[in-house]
């Protein structure tokens, strides 16, 4: 096992202990481990449910039933300020997908909302082990009241996650590996870079790495270049159609918006919202769908009709994104991006003077009521320290993903780390869609990671295979390509 455990946080128990709801007063000393039997089985006379709720400040909100697992949704009392514990806490959800104890465990960050149905990741599938999945602070309802903003950062956010890691690490003491996808990957990344000793392994999807944030030439180079002349010709055609009509386009989008209580506070006008959804087309097209979908789009915009053209940006991009439905839920994401992780801002000439607003910044999308100031050493940090220290981290990424062009790279310094590109791959790539000899190494090396590589494995890298059976509604790939649809983000 790479890394150990390398101590219980003292102030998981005085936090736990003063947020717990219906806690004992023995509660602090009932999360040790339970004896185990020669075999390393838990004791079947002590339900998992009641280990779990022994831990200090964690709460159950439902258990739902699922065949094989026990999949609890949970509370867990966290501090606002890790710096400053006494200065408040706040309840972030966690769900569990518990198959045995004696399994090792992958936590999982979609870097958004949690999901609260049973699902599982891929390197879930491939090492058949138990899953930990945590909300991202500030999505609600895993958000402080009073919310304080400048608490929103990464390394508070690698905090919130090494605190319940630390806790749960007493009953799962198996091998650990860290997983997300996109703004995922970008947190499993931080949490191994200011916690590098509490997991084994890293497994990272399409994570987007903007190291220099005003420096955005590699989108426009890939933009310039993706799929086919013929694909790109017609987004292009589309996307600049429909800043041509953006008049009658517009009389559409007002009814659009008043038969569906849209409103544009936060983005200042219908105007604005209607030309950012626009300008996320050709991207969100890249980023969602394959070159086989070009097919779907109009081939010759300037003679499509009017309804042609909605069709296909709504489709594609979504006309409620930037009303202040659709941004509420995201206002975490935007904070971040115009704070700390900064956004891409790409040129697409051929729209030429038809644009008035241009790539519109992350603070156009995030409530005036909030302050925000960029700080551009957090990426140069990251990034400095996975070329120099990655060990036990994979990086996968899709060919015709707009968001790999700037990616995370390995530099002399890393040591059994890897970066996978899958060939036509979008946003939503995964290991299973890599060439075979490199799915084979990638699944192998989870296996290793996790401690569970059979001999065979071991001997013949190629042999690898996930060791649970796909099942259709547990391990559905396309579910985080949903949730993200709509907007530029990661």
């Amino acid at each position: 096992m790479r890394k150990a455990l390398t101590g219980v946080l003292s102030l998981a128990v005085l936090i736990g202990t003063a947020g717990a709801t219906g806690a004992s007063a023995g509660a602090a000393t009932a999360a040790e481990p339970a004896a185990k039997h020669s075999s390393g089985s838990t004791s079947s006379s002590e339900d998992i449910k009641d280990r779990i709720l022994a831990i200090p400040g964690m709460s159950l909100i439902e258990e739902k039933p699922y065949p094989g697992y026990r999949f609890f949704v949970l509370n867990y009392t966290q501090p606002v300020d890790h710096k400053h514990p006494s200065k408040g806490t706040f309840q972030q959800r966690v769900t569990l997908l518990h198959k045995d104890t004696d399994r090792p465990t992958v936590f999982f960050t979609s870097g958004y909302n949690v999901s609260t149905n049973p699902s599982r990741s891929e390197p879930t599938q491939i090492i058949d082990g138990n899953q930990v999945s945590l909300e991202y602070r500030f999505f609600t309802p895993s958000r402080p009241a009073p919310a304080d903003w400048s608490k929103l950062d990464i390394w508070q956010a690698a905090s919130d996650q090494h605190r319940v890691f630390t806790a749960l690490k007493r009953i799962y003491s198996e091998n650990w590996l860290t997983t997300g996808g996109s703004k995922g990957g970008m947190t499993a990344t931080y949490f191994e870079r200011f916690y590098p000793k509490d997991m084994d392994g890293v497994v990272a999807y399409v994570a987007p790495n903007d190291v220099v944030n005003d420096e955005d030439s590699a989108y426009d180079r890939f933009l310039a270049n993706v799929g086919t002349e013929e694909c790109r010709g017609r987004l292009n055609g589309v996307q600049r159609e429909a800043l041509v009509r953006r008049g009658p386009l517009e009389k559409k989008y007002k009814a659009y918006a008043a038969e569906n209580g849209l409103t544009f506070n936060t983005v200042g006008s219908l105007d604005k919202a209607y030309e950012a959804v626009v300008m996320d087309y050709v991207w969100a097209f890249w980023q969602y769908s394959l070159l086989a979908d070009c097919e779907s789009i109009p081939a010759d915009a300037p003679d499509a009709a009017d309804q042609e053209i909605w069709d296909s940006i709504d489709g594609i991009s979504g006309f409620s994104a930037y009303a202040d439905q659709g941004l509420e839920q995201y206002t975490p994401y935007y904070y971040q991006a115009g704070t700390q992780l900064g956004s891409p801002d790409i040129a697409q000439p051929w729209l030429g003077d038809l644009s008035r607003y241009g790539y519109q910044p992350p603070r156009a999308f995030v409530p005036r009521s909030i302050p925000m100031k960029f700080k551009p050493s957090a990426m140069r940090d990251v990034d400095s320290w996975v070329r120099d220290n990655a060990r036990h981290m994979m990086y996968v990424y899709g060919e015709n993903d707009p968001w790999g062009a700037e990616r995370f790279r390995l530099g002399r310094g890393a040591r059994d780390s890897y970066v996978y590109t899958v060939p036509g791959g979008n946003h939503g790539s995964k290991v299973a869609g890599l060439v075979a000899e490199e799915k084979a190494r990638a699944t192998a090396a989870i296996l290793r990671w996790a401690g569970v590589a059979p001999a065979a494995v071991e001997a013949d890298p190629a042999k690898a295979k996930p060791l649970a059976k796909y099942d259709a509604k547990l391990d559905r790939r396309d579910a985080e390509l949903e949730r993200q649809q709509g907007t530029l983000r990661p």
